[in-house]
């Protein structure tokens, strides 16, 4: 017998992303305007796609899972998407440096990226895009429909606003 006192699970808005990405830095506005306008009624789950064009773009997923370990993960990933012509040029020190800015422990984060503690949870996150379907960043998954912004971001986050504004209807919040 279910509760039905509890509250049922927020829908959830997987953010298929690379910290190398311009696509990706530019898709944070919009990232920004669903945060404000759903709060905790949305959950924004990053889920990291890396691709090979960008040599750093492994990396930079790892020091995120890193961010997320330390509990700033938004804040990091919004950091190294604002310097993303910066990380082309200066690569993983570029990541322990904005840690430090951000005051997280920047000799964790070098030593993450040293020992490789987060490489299977990005592996796992490029195969499961890769068996959805994910070719490109940003890619977002939302109540079963994959939308890709990688080649147009027109549009998309009013999409993901209808499909949200749904899901939140039939749960009747």
């Amino acid at each position: 017998m279910s509760d039905s006192s509890s509250a049922p699970a927020v829908p959830v808005l997987e953010v298929w992303c690379e910290l190398q990405c311009p696509d990706c830095r530019t898709a944070l506005d919009d990232l920004r305007v669903l945060r404000a306008r759903y709060g905790d009624r949305l959950e924004l789950r990053l889920r990291h796609f890396p691709l090979e064009k960008h040599k750093h773009s492994f990396a930079a997923a790892q020091a995120a899972e890193e961010a997320a370990e330390q509990g700033r993960l938004w804040p990091y990933v919004e950091a190294v998407l604002g310097r993303v012509g910066e990380l082309n040029r200066r690569g993983e020190p570029l990541l322990v440096e904005v840690a430090r800015e951000l005051g997280l422990d920047a000799e964790e984060f070098d030593t993450a990226l040293i020992d490789g503690r987060h490489i299977l949870v990005v592996d796992a996150d490029q195969a499961e895009g890769k068996a959805i379907g994910v070719t490109g960043t940003p890619t977002y998954v939302v109540g079963g429909e994959r939308l890709d912004g990688g080649k147009s971001q027109e549009g998309l986050r009013e999409r993901i606003e209808e499909i949200v504004d749904r899901l939140l209807a039939g749960q009747g919040a």
